[in-house]
């Protein structure tokens, strides 16, 4: 059995795992038991009653969310030369095209999101192999595949997630820091939530949401109440 440092027992202390908390409750002790000493990301896990197995029971959309994540996130806009000032002006780290292509192929994905056009699809989809393993894969229900780079660069830097199911119907996402305010982490959380709910397969049977944790990179998680998301 793995020995709990001393911080890991005072954070443990702090939370009973029998109860069901508030948003709001969970939002606050999520920053309490978080003994990192650098500022950790906030993760949300939710669990859904589908089956990821079926094709018409797939949940996965995007999100922007209201006080961003609190990352650098790091952009690759891989367009044509009469795009790259539209995507250097929104913010892109790194615009280009066939030079990029071949770096990946190489072996680079030192990046968190790729944009795209659906004019170079036709190259950009030859790096599927090694993109899709890493959800960096351009695609256009996540809005990384646009005429709209500019536009596209902006809202992935202020804070749009994409998300999807994993094969357990289970997603996680990372919503902030710990550094935010509680009232931020909630309102986050709550923004996420209500998306994955607006995303509810027609054919998904009984409860749709099964359960929510809510935890640190290094926390434990917190049991989040589903009913505290409409207070």
């Amino acid at each position: 059995m793995t020995k709990l440092t001393r911080n890991q027992k005072l954070a443990f202390g702090k939370l009973d795992k029998a109860k069901l908390y508030s948003l709001t409750e969970a939002a606050t002790l999520v920053k309490e038991i978080t003994t990192t000493k650098f500022d950790a990301s906030v993760d949300l896990d939710v669990r859904l009653g589908i089956d990821p197995r079926k094709s018409n029971q797939m949940v996965r959309g995007v999100v922007s969310l209201p006080h961003g994540t609190g990352k650098q996130t790091r952009v690759l806009v891989l367009c044509t030369p009469d795009k790259e000032a539209e995507a250097r002006e929104a913010g892109a780290d790194y615009i280009g095209l066939d030079e990029y292509i071949e770096k990946i192929k190489g072996g680079w994905t030192d990046v968190d999101v790729i944009i795209t056009m659906p004019s170079v699809m036709g190259k950009v989809g030859q790096l599927g192999r090694i993109l899709g393993p890493r959800g960096l894969m351009p695609n256009p229900k996540s809005g990384t595949v646009t005429m709209d780079v500019g536009k596209a660069v902006k809202e992935v830097k202020q804070g749009k997630i994409d998300f999807k199911v994993d094969k357990s119907g289970i997603i996680h996402a990372s919503i902030g820091k710990v550094s935010f305010e509680p009232s931020s982490i909630a309102d986050n959380a709550r923004e996420f939530i209500s998306m994955v709910n607006k995303l509810k397969p027609a054919s998904a049977k009984g409860t749709y949401i099964k359960s929510i944790f809510l935890s640190s990179t290094m926390s434990p998680s917190i049991k989040i109440d589903p009913k505290s998301l409409v207070e």
